[in-house]
């Protein structure tokens, strides 16, 4: 299993876009992305700079139905 990789809230962003992920709307500093095709919600926190803990990426992951190496494939 490949390992999380440690990444910030933007970089993250980026490569759910480049998954078919789209912005859903943005409450302060949390960003909500939907998967039209999947009907997947997941809320990433945008603090800037930052990098992301693992169980919160984990978490967002899961939300999002994406694999650690569909991650790092789209990096």
């Amino acid at each position: 299993m490949p390992k999380l990789p440690r990444i910030t809230s933007k970089q993250l962003v980026a490569c759910l876009k480049r998954l078919g992920l789209t912005e859903f709307r943005q409450r302060g500093s949390h960003l909500t992305l939907v998967h039209q095709g999947h009907k997947t919600i997941c809320t990433i926190p945008l603090h800037s700079g930052e990098t992301m803990a693992p169980k919160t990426l984990k978490s967002i992951l899961d939300q999002a139905s994406v694999t650690v190496q569909q991650l790092n494939d789209n990096l």
